[in-house]
């Protein structure tokens, strides 16, 4: 066969763009195309009717009446040249006669004589494929077979474009369904991570209504510094959350620069404390763009349980960070009671606690870790844990970019 060179839309790398927005190709056979293609087959007295779909090098059939084939080379197909005229409909009455065909494979081995195919031109104007018929004979073609295969033609464009608008519904509403639920686990996890804050406050409240001659006292005044910088990072923090509660796309869509070890210092000042753990954080600048609500979020969690379930007399912290191309790595290890491993997973899950009081006698909400397991998935990232008993535990974050 003599190489020719094919015909290409004008508008080919736009067309290619709108017809991956419909992901149709390879979306299996379905009966209302099927109909289509055998009404356009008994109108046009043809044996062979194709619903077809042409990307870069393929023309797949979504509905192929009268043959087995489910697909072909663009380049060995009629519809190429169909698709390179959109507004036109293409009939070829003999491909022997006709130069652009006539040593094509298509007619030489499989004897395809007749063509006749319209453009499935969608609403934007691309034409992402055909409607078709073919026949091993020639045909005469009346104008009322023409107008009856454009008519089917717009019935497939209807359908396609109807498939795809109930498509971005449907993701539409799973993305509000996601927003509900971060919006309420973002809510639990306010609740849970204030009593941090609200709890040094009130320790430092309580020591300085015990305290004497509060004027002429240098701790005292230390205590009323750290009383004020608490209550400072408590109402930022409530700001925060009460901006994101309304917009809770935000937490996923705003990115911004920070620095890690900034952040977690004002994390460590919201918690309380004890003198005998020690906490390391990464000896080098790291500056991070992400979604810096999340990571307070997270961080505030984690830190947060390090210290409530440790139970040595010398406890440790040691935090983490490296990245690679695609991801951030957020490592927090302690030398705390360390968990089960029959329970390293289900802590993860809603709800779920170890029942264990931690070194304030308090036990746990089991709503912590599992919103921070949900806020992870919401931001494409990963949380999993390594731990042993009486030895301690590893969280290790993986945060995409």
């Amino acid at each position: 066969m003599i190489e020719k060179e094919l015909p290409v839309p004008e508008n080919e790398a736009e067309r290619l763009i709108a017809l991956q927005s419909y992901d149709i190709i390879d979306s299996g056979e379905e009966k209302d195309f099927d109909t289509i293609a055998s009404i356009a087959s008994a109108i046009c007295g043809t044996p062979i009717s194709l619903i077809t779909f042409i990307d870069e090098k393929r023309q797949w059939f979504k509905s192929h009446i009268g043959t087995d084939l489910t697909e072909n080379f663009r380049d060995l197909s009629f519809c190429t040249y169909a698709i390179a005229a959109p507004d036109e409909i293409l009939i070829v009455p003999d491909a022997l006669q006709d130069e652009r065909f006539a040593d094509n494979p298509v007619v030489t081995e499989a004897n395809v004589t007749f063509y006749a195919g319209v453009p499935l031109v969608n609403e934007d104007g691309y034409a992402l494929g055909t409607l078709c018929v073919l026949d091993q004979q020639s045909h005469d073609f009346s104008q009322g077979q023409i107008d009856a295969l454009k008519a089917l033609a717009k019935q497939v464009v209807d359908k396609i474009e109807l498939q795809r608008k109930v498509s971005l519904l449907e993701k539409t509403n799973q993305e509000l369904l996601n927003a509900n639920v971060l919006i309420q686990k973002f809510a639990s996890m306010a609740a849970h991570d204030i009593k941090n804050p609200l709890s040094s406050i009130k320790l430092t409240s309580q020591a300085l209504r015990t305290r004497k001659e509060i004027t002429m006292s240098e701790n005292c005044l230390r205590l009323v510094n750290m009383n004020i910088s608490a209550t400072d990072n408590l109402l930022l923090l409530v700001d925060e959350m009460m901006a994101y509660s309304k917009n809770p796309a935000l937490l996923l869509e705003k990115r911004q620069e920070f620095e890690l070890n900034a952040l977690i210092s004002k994390i460590v000042s919201l918690l309380t404390v004890p003198d005998s753990i020690r906490i390391e954080i990464p000896s080098a600048k790291q500056m991070v763009n992400f979604s810096i609500v999340a990571m307070e979020q997270i961080l505030i969690n984690l830190l947060s349980n390090a210290i409530r379930y440790n139970d040595k007399p010398e406890g440790w912290i040691k935090i983490r960070f490296a990245e690679d191309v695609e991801f951030y790595h957020l490592e927090i290890e302690d030398n705390g009671m360390g968990i089960p491993k029959a329970y390293l997973e289900k802590i993860f899950t809603n709800n779920f606690t170890l029942n264990v009081a931690d070194r304030f006698n308090n036990k746990g909400s089991g709503i912590g870790l599992a919103t921070v397991k949900d806020l992870l998935y919401l931001l494409n990232s990963t949380i999993f844990v390594e731990s042993s008993i009486g030895l301690g535990s590893i969280f290790k974050v993986r945060l995409k970019k």
